[in-house]
């Protein structure tokens, strides 16, 4: 009796936009849609771009999100990966993704859109080429900022204004 069903949306970024995604695959019905920023998408390509100074954590990476070269892990991984179970996803998505993402590579947001496309759900991409894991520039902040307030204002009616100097 809080929010308004029809008007709830899921955000996050890195383990959050993993979280987002998730929240999607496995409450299909729940969200109105969601904002994946540089979040991991498939679990055994995210195991297989671990950046070389995590190699020491490797053992640690295995027991945390799973080894891949082990039966019960390789299921459960499957059953978790939101870019193997997006034909579950109902809800339009908004990804943002550095191109130079060391953590989360950009195959990671590539996989999830384009399962998104062939599904026609509703999928908006926004890739910075000189961004890694986040935004750091500025510039490339405030038009996030912007396009996913745009985004949300579209499919849950967040009432915003575009200020004069923004236009």
């Amino acid at each position: 009796g809080i929010a308004d069903p029809k008007r709830i949306a899921i955000y996050g970024g890195s383990y959050g936009g993993y979280a987002t995604l998730q929240g999607l695959v496995k409450d299909p019905d729940f969200y109105a849609c969601g904002v994946d920023y540089v979040g991991v998408s498939n679990l055994f390509t995210f195991m297989e771009g671990i950046p070389p100074y995590w190699k020491p954590y490797l053992e640690m990476m295995y027991e945390m999100v799973g080894d891949p070269n082990n039966e019960e892990d390789k299921k459960r991984m499957t059953a978790t990966s939101p870019a193997l179970n997006a034909n579950k996803i109902k809800a339009p998505l908004f990804v943002a993704q550095g191109a130079n993402d060391p953590r989360v590579i950009k195959s990671e947001s590539d996989q999830m859109v384009d399962a998104m496309k062939k599904r026609g759900i509703e999928v908006q991409y926004m890739v910075k080429d000189n961004e890694g894991h986040g935004f750091h520039n500025e510039e490339n902040k405030f038009e996030f900022y912007r396009e996913m307030e745009s985004f949300l204002n579209k499919h849950i009616g967040a009432n915003y204004e575009i200020a004069p100097s923004d236009r």
